[in-house]
């Protein structure tokens, strides 16, 4: 077996860890939570570091715009905290990186928002840092962590752990949780009603 062949290997072995434990209910529980946030009014916001923060930016816009092709529906309130390189910078220079998904939580979250964190070690400053103040906010944080979930496991409601010290298979386990729950949410909003299908 080659390493390319290893790697599919091992990505594969790590979602059947996965099918194996908790965490689909884990994805229901925050699907379900999240449903009801948007039906009043929320949104949802969702930050994380290189990998972590393109997979927010990824997750977000299949909200906004579309999941599916068979599914072309009215937009779902998300937002990326990583699309503004002008923001990032401006508040890395004044304010430090690790205060800048804080600044933004604070400044952009309200009460009943969720916020989906997205690190692979679970122990980046800003994110923890942004974890606690929405934490403190109201607003329900939800994990996609891996290893031990690290620091910000505490600050989330409900976690998202992959079993995993690889950085590579957790995050390949991120994204396809993180489809998983987007369609799950979709799902649920078409089927009540909240959102509906465009011609």
């Amino acid at each position: 077996m080659n390493n390319i062949e290893k790697i599919f290997q091992i990505s594969i072995d790590t979602k059947n860890k996965v099918l194996n434990s908790n965490l689909i209910e884990n994805l229901i529980e925050m699907g379900n939570v999240s449903v009801k946030a948007i039906e009043k009014g929320r949104k949802i916001m969702l930050c994380g570091n290189g990998g972590s923060a393109a997979d927010a930016q990824h997750l977000a816009a299949e909200m906004l715009v579309r999941l599916r092709p068979s599914y072309n529906r009215e937009g779902i309130p998300a937002i990326a905290l990583s699309q503004d390189i002008s923001t990032i910078t401006a508040c890395g220079n004044d304010f430090g990186f690790d205060n800048l998904y804080k600044r933004l939580v604070q400044t952009l979250g309200k009460k009943g928002d969720i916020l989906i964190v997205i690190t692979t070690s679970g122990n980046s400053e800003n994110i923890i840092r942004a974890a606690k103040a929405a934490s403190d906010m109201g607003i329900t944080v939800f994990g996609f962590l891996g290893s031990n979930g690290g620091k910000v496991h505490k600050f989330c409601t409900k976690s998202f752990i992959v079993p995993s010290d690889n950085t590579g298979r957790i995050q390949e386990s991120h994204i396809t949780a993180g489809h998983g729950l987007m369609e799950f949410i979709e799902d649920e909003l078409l089927k009540s009603g909240y959102i509906t299908l465009q011609s």
